[in-house]
């Protein structure tokens, strides 16, 4: 990249120097910019380094197109200067507008993610101080949103525009409504004067179109009863078993003003409209239960999407270690019961197949019978908050309608101090052959690899565990997006959880088609704000995992983690095809393959590198771990996200390379759905 020496308005080498940082610059890159040539990935450094003053000054004038290809990316100087701007809270006089986005950030509304459209909604949310992030597109920013929740239990926001943009986040909605997700949509529907006249022809009645993606929800068109339908929504995301709640607010709505909280109907304080009371167990259950775990040799504990939600992870490991009961987790997030205790089963699939007591706690997604692979005689208890959910999908011998904190604490302190060591034993027994087998398929991985010139996915995980569990950085700092279809298959085998929100589980249930990019901007939003359970590790970088065919749906999101500063690094398994590529070639197929395929060997790092981001090539096992050491401290240092390209073939995914696509198991960390 060369810095321009003609007459032009340009910048000279010392000006750059003086911006830069230039103690974390690289000697190579301090001579280049002294001989009129700055290295891409050296331009970056210094650019985020020297902030929005370089980031200014860099600003190229007008030029011709062969010049145009040599201008460089560059944060404006507006992104760090709004976002450094006092919060502007509104006080009455208010728009109706103002007076959702006051509502909440009094309910601690924790993070908003959206693109540009419904406007009067998105600049009075920013104006109120919440976190919010502007992204490419409407679906992948409520996968942000859903993965921001995910990894912090709190509530997050996302918005659309009328037709076009709400209509991409359906997808979206529908997984976070699978994982049972407290996400607040916001969608703006043009004006309720324009009803029936197609005027703009983007007028939608949005709310069919989430029927059965949501737990509530409602077109605003009384303008004086804004706040009490805020009312309902956040006592409907608060409260109970969690999905989205959709509101839509037309013109009349947004745009209302208000001259004192007297004109607003239902106004009250959040003390009033809500509870923060939650339902406590039938003593006479309780005693049941523990009747039942004293009967059982191996009892088991599936922690679920409620364990999170309600923050139960202490009391749960009060009562697996009080009483001797294996947990193993079925979430879409992990790490709210460690993987490396001694009662963890989540890695331990043979002793999940001798559980002979199963207790569901907060399983708020219930599989069907013969979903877990639990033996068809084991009990089953159920502890849910919604007692009209109890007995669906899946007979259940006791059933305990509480909240699974409280339930969790009447069990600690109903259970007998007991010791299991044989059931401790089997259990170590099963992660250890776990860890073996997946050992077995990291070495054939090497041998495949070397063999096709290529990387192996089960090298990718191996590689990836090693790194992050096993090297200079703290097991439980770094949080993970899994994703991906095939890749998944593997890299779940080799992840771990040390904590609550380590691990957002991209794929549980809905298996939406390459959100990971989307979910990365989230869980790396979280990080980066430190919240709820990562504060401890606020500003680490996080972790991605995706496919070829994911990484079309949302690897634009870069530009979004590169503006950011989010420092994400994506790993992409590319096998050049879709997962599912046999199914072109087999099962009678003529004339289908070619739909299966893309081109091979292309090249998603330079894609990156093209949004402000950093990309890295691998198509040997050697390779992977300088690849993921670079991009590490690229992130860690500077802020800067990467994508690192990983060369595979599509052949992994056949029987001439077995294991080929390993199944998944539920529960527990190969778990793809459940």
């Amino acid at each position: 990249m060369k810095i321009k020496k003609d007459n032009k308005p340009s910048v000279d080498a010392e000006t750059i120097l003086d911006l830069a940082d230039t103690d974390n610059m690289s000697k190579c890159a301090k001579e280049d910019v002294k001989d009129g040539i700055l290295s891409r990935r050296d331009f970056i450094r210094t650019s985020a380094l020297a902030g929005a003053g370089a980031a200014a000054v860099m600003q190229a004038p007008q030029a011709s197109a062969h010049e145009s290809a040599e201008m460089n990316i560059n944060i404006p100087e507006e992104i760090p200067r709004t976002l450094a701007e006092a919060a502007q809270p509104a006080n009455f006089p208010m728009t109706g507008a103002q007076v959702f986005a006051k509502f909440c950030s009094d309910e601690g509304l924790a993070g908003f993610f959206c693109c540009p459209g419904n406007y009067n909604m998105i600049n009075a949310i920013a104006a109120e101080g919440i976190p919010c992030y502007g992204g490419r597109t409407e679906g992948n920013m409520t996968s942000a949103a859903d993965g921001f929740s995910r990894v912090t239990g709190e509530i997050a926001a996302t918005s659309g525009t009328e037709g076009p943009g709400f209509t991409n986040m359906i997808m979206n909605i529908g997984a976070a409504n699978a994982a049972r997700t407290p996400l607040l949509v916001i969608a703006s529907n043009k004006t309720i004067g324009e009803d029936d006249t197609e005027h703009g022809i983007q007028t939608a009645y949005q709310q069919a179109q989430t029927e059965g993606l949501k737990k509530w929800g409602k077109r605003m068109i009384t303008p004086n009863r804004i706040y009490e339908y805020s009312a309902y929504a956040f006592r409907q995301l608060k409260t109970g078993v969690p999905k989205p709640v959709h509101l839509d607010f037309p013109g009349e709505i947004s745009g209302a003003r208000f001259e004192e909280p007297g004109e607003l109907q239902y106004y009250h304080d959040k003390t009033r409209y809500r509870t923060e009371s939650r339902a406590h167990p039938d003593p006479a259950d309780i005693t049941r239960a523990v009747q039942m775990i004293a009967a059982a040799e191996r009892p088991m504990i599936v922690a679920s999407t409620g364990v999170f939600y309600d923050k139960a992870w202490e009391v749960l490991l009060e009562v697996a270690e009080k009483n001797d009961i294996a947990v193993t987790e079925s979430a879409p997030q992990r790490g709210h019961f460690s993987d490396g205790h001694p009662l963890s089963a989540s890695t331990g699939l043979d002793a999940v197949r001798s559980a002979d007591l199963v207790i569901l706690v907060g399983q708020y997604c219930m599989p069907s019978v013969g979903e877990f692979a639990f033996p068809p005689e084991a009990k089953w208890i159920r502890i849910d908050p919604d007692a009209t959910d109890i007995g669906r999908n899946l007979p259940i011998d006791l059933g305990i309608v509480s909240s699974e904190s409280a339930a969790l604490e009447a069990l600690a302190e109903a259970l007998p101090n007991r010791s299991r060591q044989a059931w401790r034993e089997e259990l170590a027994s099963a992660r250890k052959a776990f860890d073996d087998q997946s050992e077995e398929y990291y070495q054939l991985g090497l041998k495949y690899s070397a063999d096709t010139d290529s990387i192996h996915p089960a090298v990718i995980g191996k590689e990836l565990n090693s790194f992050l569990y096993n090297g200079d950085i703290a097991p439980d700092e770094t949080t993970v997006v899994s994703g991906g279809y095939g890749i998944g298959r593997y890299t779940r085998r080799y992840l771990r959880a040390f904590r609550p929100g380590q691990i957002c589980n991209g794929a549980y249930q809905y298996g939406a088609i390459g959100p990971d990019i989307g979910y990365a901007v989230g869980v790396g939003a979280a990080v980066q704000h430190g919240v709820g359970p990562q504060a401890p590790y606020k500003g680490a970088p996080i972790f991605g995992v995706t496919g070829d065919a994911g990484a079309g749906y949302s690897i634009m999101e870069f530009e979004t983690l590169s503006k950011y500063r989010i420092p994400a690094i994506m790993i992409v398994y590319n096998n050049n095809a879709w997962g599912v590529w046999p199914s072109g070639g087999g099962r009678g197929a003529v004339r289908a393959q070619h739909m299966y395929l893309f081109q091979e060997n292309l090249r998603y790092d330079k894609v990156v590198e093209a949004l402000g981001a950093h990309g890295e090539y691998v198509t040997s096992p050697e390779q992977m771990k300088p690849a993921l050491q670079r991009c590490y401290d690229l992130a860690a240092k500077e802020g800067i996200p990467s994508l690192i390209n990983c060369q595979g073939k599509k052949e992994f995914w056949t029987n001439q390379y077995p294991p080929a696509m390993p199944r998944h198991f539920a529960p527990g960390a190969l778990a793809y759905y459940k």
